[in-house]
């Protein structure tokens, strides 16, 4: 074997200096967490879950989280430490669907049981507190795990009369008002949905109750886990990021962890090549849905949209809305219900054009109504599907 080169010494010098700082990391943190409530390797097999299966899960977390594999062993002890990880859980203005889709399962796999542990200190839906007891919960955990707690928020803020569109608890306080005082006193703020992150629904025109996503409102910043709902993976592995480094993950403009928003739904959809090829389903029901054609032309907003959902689908990487025959409406950009409306539509004259398009082009060009190639690339692939048939 020959030397190493001086840019391999480089690369090995710095994972060691990394791997030195993540040990470094957990072993504090090992200090500073409260204790495990009960051993995640017992639970692990009380729930039917193999050693095989995590390591298999801790390769799958490994690679979605974009880590090289000398980082498996740091995200398997993050793992362990998930459930010591206090959490402090938010409702505003929503469903509380991201809540359901995140905390329950027939079938857990790894996700659903750090889920199902992780260490709610308070969860307006889940605990049994209510009134006057509920309200000394909240300010007993944001006093007890200042600067150490992760705040969770789902749904938009309210901003309307002054907050009162929204008023929580027996001392009447305002949506606004809870969540500056909360978000203060905690570590990070992850918005947990589109309501959090963008205001959703309840922002969408005319927005009487002029609601807005929790960034937007506060002037923070906030790591937004966009999705009506997100999957779960994509919350269990930004808190596996923080819990490794200390930090959150890298995020894009609109403050999504770029591991899981990094590229369109579009890219990675098992029906791109019938789209590339010009094989449209033309209305539900026809011969191109039955076999599997893309949707682009019933309202798929696929092109615009940037998720994973092509990637780590639903119910245990089962299936995702496009397999399951229906387009995607775009619900993890914002305001979504007005810019990719109708939904079961194409856009036409709105579109961003073909090619790698970022996400801020892709947002500007919604915005600003810009004519251009998706449409264009539609048209002309079916006039030369067409053509090809013809011959």
């Amino acid at each position: 074997m020959g030397r190493k080169s001086k840019y391999e010494n480089t690369i090995s010098k710095q994972y060691g200096e990394l791997m030195a700082y993540c040990k470094g990391h957990m072993e504090q943190m090992d200090k500073t967490l409260p204790e495990p409530v009960e051993d995640f390797q017992t639970l692990l097999q009380e729930r039917g879950i193999s050693r095989r299966s995590f390591i298999k899960w801790t390769s799958l977390m490994t690679t979605a989280l974009m880590l090289p594999p000398i980082f498996r062993p740091m995200v398997a002890k993050a793992a362990e430490n998930f459930s010591r990880l206090p959490v402090v859980w938010l409702h505003f203005a929503e469903c509380t669907g991201c809540s359901e889709a995140l905390l329950r399962s027939s079938y857990p796999n790894v996700d659903d049981i750090l889920l199902d542990t992780i260490s709610l200190e308070y969860h307006e839906t889940l605990m049994a507190a209510a009134g006057y007891q509920a309200e000394q919960n909240l300010e007993k955990a944001i006093n007890d795990f200042n600067g150490k707690f992760i705040c969770v928020i789902e749904g938009a803020l309210p901003q309307g009369l002054d907050g009162k569109y929204l008023t929580l608890g027996p001392k009447g306080k305002t949506g606004v008002e809870v969540a500056k005082e909360v978000t203060s006193k905690a570590a990070a703020v992850i918005c947990i949905g589109s309501c959090s992150s963008f205001g959703n629904v309840q922002a969408a025109k005319p927005n009487p109750t002029d609601s807005a996503g929790i960034g937007d409102v506060l002037g923070i910043t906030t790591v937004n886990i966009a999705g009506c709902p997100p999957n779960s993976a994509n919350f269990t592995g930004t808190l596996l990021h923080f819990l490794m480094f200390g930090a959150l993950p890298p995020l894009d403009s609109l403050g999504r962890p770029t591991w899981a928003y990094g590229k369109r739904i579009h890219d990675f959809c098992e029906r791109r090549p019938h789209y590339d090829a010009g094989e449209y389903v033309e209305e539900w029901g026809d011969g191109g849905a039955m076999k599997s054609w893309c949707l682009y032309k019933v309202g798929c907003k696929g092109p615009y949209t940037f998720a994973n959902c092509s990637k780590v689908r639903f119910n245990d990487g089962v299936s995702w809305p496009v397999m399951g025959g229906h387009g995607c409406m775009g619900c993890t950009e914002p305001g979504f219900w007005d810019t990719m409306a109708p939904l079961e539509k194409p856009i036409a004259d709105t579109t961003i054009g073909g090619g790698e398009k970022t996400v801020d082009k892709i947002g500007a060009v919604l915005t600003a109504v810009t004519v251009a190639g998706v449409a264009a690339h539609a048209g002309l692939s079916a006039i030369k599907h067409r053509g090809q048939n013809k011959e």
